[in-house]
């Protein structure tokens, strides 16, 4: 499946997000994002964490540390995600773990290998960036791209990030709208990603 066409809107950073029940499924919410850094422009004291989800069947450990997950020839929308990892006190958590994994652009997960996976440690202010295309559809879902995050020392959130402007977001049980990706067209093309998170640190 091709999604060169993909329409997503462009949506700006917001100081608030809305959150969630770490299980509730809200359908239809507004295409708002978390992807802004309270932290860093101080408006921030205390934050919800990030909700959780589920994992999903297509979880595999021990992949690769990197922080593109392109091959040469890979199909696909080019997707820069960037963000921290904050505490609950917006403090930055310096090398946090992140997990990330996906579907390709047809919708299919790699379980024999480690083709769109890969974890990466968060740097001294909590930043991360991943470079990654955006993920195909597969029945019953919308389109998702999967993240397990831990503090040095903390507890293991694993959830879901989602795009604006899908149609798909409504009739996925598992979507929320705390978990919205603020997403920007790219300069020469692709596209831009921003979200926080929001974790348990010891």
């Amino acid at each position: 499946m091709r999604i060169a066409g993909l329409a997503l809107p462009r949506a700006g950073l917001l100081l608030a997000w809305l959150a969630l029940a770490a299980c509730g499924g809200a359908a239809g919410g507004p295409a708002a994002s978390s992807a802004s850094s309270p932290a860093a422009a101080g408006a921030c004291s205390t934050h919800p964490l990030t909700p959780s989800v589920t994992e999903g069947p297509y979880f595999k450990s021990a992949s690769p540390e990197r922080t593109s997950l392109l091959e040469p020839g890979m199909q696909g929308t080019r997707l820069r995600l960037e963000g921290r990892v904050l505490s609950a006190g917006c403090q930055p958590v310096a090398r946090a773990l992140l997990d990330f994994w996906q579907a390709d652009v047809g919708g299919s997960y790699d379980n024999s290998g480690y083709r769109l996976r890969g974890h990466q440690l968060a740097d001294a202010a909590g930043g991360y960036h991943l470079e990654t295309v955006i993920p195909g559809l597969y029945p019953g879902r919308t389109r998702h791209i999967h993240v397990k995050v831990q503090a040095p020392g903390g507890q293991q959130l694993t959830t879901q990030l989602f795009f604006p402007g899908e149609a798909g977001n409504a009739g996925d049980s598992i979507y929320q709208p705390a978990l919205l990706l603020s997403v920007q067209d790219a300069a020469g093309g692709g596209k831009t990603a921003t979200y926080d998170f929001y974790v348990q640190a010891s």
